[in-house]
């Protein structure tokens, strides 16, 4: 049991952390980006050290997405903040708040929204063109050999990466879908990593799927109109 816990300590703690953040994010809670800066930081040298190195690429991309997504969510709230006082002293807090006002309630809180139809078509394409890009860069730069080259892993890693530069910019404008987007990620990425011997990680991202159901749940409920939302 030693040697096991010994061998895979950083597995262990970044899925804890991996906990506190899926359950921050559930509830919509600023602080998943201050665990979402921590947690790619150590998980850099987990991925690394098991060939994942695009994974190990994206975490790095996490650490400087998330103070992104910080900063976004911040500014957001602050805005709506705002615009909630004047409404107050206006005496109309039933009226609207100009162009952001689908993203603002009453009490000045950022609202989760609907992914933009203008946003899919883009989204999709820099999907598609990440994907490839990614893929070469892992098996022309990073890990050329044959036997890397002829597997899935690079395959199954780039489309992870792809797929999660969008669910995280998702994420960021709080929107709904990015639920959904996680849960593909999410579903490939705990088979890739059964694969690679990382065992608490793997048990993680089959939790973050079914976690994922629910949080859609959860945010669509907490949308404006909802009989959810407060």
């Amino acid at each position: 049991m030693y040697d096991f816990m010994a061998s895979h300590w950083l597995d262990i703690l970044t899925t804890i952390l991996g906990l506190v953040y899926i359950w921050l994010e559930y509830r919509a809670h600023i602080a998943l980006w201050v665990v979402s800066v921590i947690m790619p930081a150590l998980d850099i040298y987990l991925y690394w050290s098991h060939g994942l190195y695009g994974d190990a690429g994206m975490a790095a991309y996490y650490t400087l997405a998330s103070i992104y997504g910080f900063a976004l969510w911040q500014y957001k709230q602050r805005r709506a903040r705002q615009s909630a006082q004047r409404l107050a002293a206006a005496g109309t807090q039933q009226g609207g708040a100009g162009t952001d006002a689908p993203c603002q309630s009453s009490s000045g809180e950022y609202l989760v929204t609907h992914f933009r139809r203008r946003h899919i078509l883009p989204s999709v394409l820099f999907f598609f063109v990440a994907w490839a890009a990614v893929y070469f860069l892992l098996v022309e730069v990073i890990n050329p050999s044959e036997e890397y080259v002829n597997s899935l892993w690079p395959v199954a890693d780039a489309f992870t990466n792809a797929l999660s530069f969008v669910g995280l910019w998702a994420l960021a404008r709080k929107y709904l879908e990015q639920w959904l987007i996680w849960i593909v990620v999410d579903i490939v990425t705990a088979v890739m990593y059964v694969g690679k011997d990382i065992p608490f990680k793997a048990s993680l991202y089959a939790l973050y799927v079914v976690i994922a159901v629910f949080g859609y749940r959860k945010w669509r409920g907490m949308m404006p109109g909802s009989v959810n939302a407060s």
